[in-house]
């Protein structure tokens, strides 16, 4: 089974340019070897993607996010269910920071090894807003970012084994902030390769099957991607396919010609020729991502109680949001938030609430 280097590898930033190939550069270089590289026009719908307007409330989280990574800071992604929606007073605003290296970013040594050994770090942050007279909506902007290292998201996008970034910037999303053009263009050619391998990942699973549709595609992967986390969503991957198909058959036309054994077919669909071989080797890749993911969530939650203020609440908020259950955070909870809160998961997990 993978272990957790291939969810993050020790180095927070890349290595520094000389002549030649170093070691860290050869390692990497083999990393990518088995992703196609050739989706030119992949990267461009990609940019296109991250370029569309943001909420004008984004502008408040950013700022907040500059003043506290300073000089490391070199992107702000914008995703999940505020970004569908586009009201950011609307739920919790999900964002990625990305910085050029931990040890810029952090003081605490603590925060720079977590983030290093189990990226990401996941922190909770609230902005307080002029009051929506037309809306009657609260003053309190609020928001789940996680923080992850450029190289991180390289790797991430492209290379590691479980799919807890390629599946979701396989999805549509936002670049909030770029420190320059360099920054900018290095998020974009990072995310860019999401698509295709989530495409790779997830063709195989439908080998020697009937043609199919770029959404049939999409959502096998997707649900196979939500089972690879602990969550309360469901039904996930159909709602997602359905606001944003046209994007998503439009990424796998374009990522087609990077993947041979994914060939089109009459009426714009599609015939996986991985051939029965890999379809066994993409489901026992999807079944150990599965048990991979419930290791990392537990051990990703476990290591959010340090950073993430009022996540008992955050926990509760969106299991009753997803699923209408009421989770009552009780003082003894607060108190022991790690014992409590491990019988707490193994009870959400007994019934049902989360998978």
């Amino acid at each position: 089974m993978p272990t957790l280097n291939n969810v993050g590898m020790p180095e927070d930033q890349d290595p520094p340019r000389r002549p030649g190939p170093t070691p860290p550069q050869e390692a990497a270089a083999a990393a990518h070897r088995a992703l196609p590289r050739d989706f030119g026009s992949v990267t461009a719908l990609v940019r296109r993607e991250l370029a569309r307007p943001v909420p004008d409330a984004t502008v408040a989280l950013v700022a907040h996010l500059r003043e506290r990574f300073g000089d490391a800071l070199a992107g702000v992604l914008l995703y999940g269910s505020c970004l569908r929606s586009g009201d950011l007073r609307d739920g919790l605003v999900d964002l990625y920071v990305v910085v050029d290296s931990f040890s810029r970013a952090y003081r605490s040594r603590a925060l720079r090894l977590g983030n290093r050994l189990l990226p990401p770090n996941v922190f909770y942050l609230e902005i307080p807003l002029e009051s929506d007279s037309r809306s009657g909506r609260g003053d309190i902007l609020r928001s789940k970012y996680a923080v992850v290292s450029m190289a991180q998201l390289r790797r991430g996008c492209a290379s590691w084994f479980h799919p807890y970034l390629w599946a979701r910037f396989a999805q549509p999303a936002r670049l909030a902030y770029a420190r320059d053009a360099d920054a900018e263009k290095d998020v974009v050619d990072a995310v860019a390769a999401a698509p295709v391998r989530f495409l790779a990942e997830t063709h195989p699973l439908l080998a020697d099957e009937e043609p199919f549709p770029a959404t049939e595609l999409w959502r096998a992967g997707l649900a196979r991607s939500y089972a690879a986390e602990l969550r309360p969503e469901r039904n996930r991957a159909e709602t997602l396919v359905a606001l944003n198909h046209e994007y998503l058959e439009s990424l796998t036309r374009a990522a087609q010609p990077a993947l041979p054994e994914l060939e089109p077919a009459p009426g714009g669909r599609y015939r996986s020729r991985a051939g029965a071989r890999g379809r066994r080797r993409a489901r026992r890749r999807w079944g150990l991502r599965r048990l991979q993911g419930r290791l990392l969530s537990v051990l990703r939650l476990t290591k959010a109680a340090t950073t993430f203020e009022n996540g008992l609440d955050y926990l509760a908020w969106k299991v009753a949001r997803h699923t209408g259950e009421r989770i009552d955070v009780t003082p003894e909870l607060r108190r022991r938030p790690l014992l409590r809160g491990f019988r707490l998961l193994r009870s959400l997990l007994r019934r049902g609430t989360i998978r």
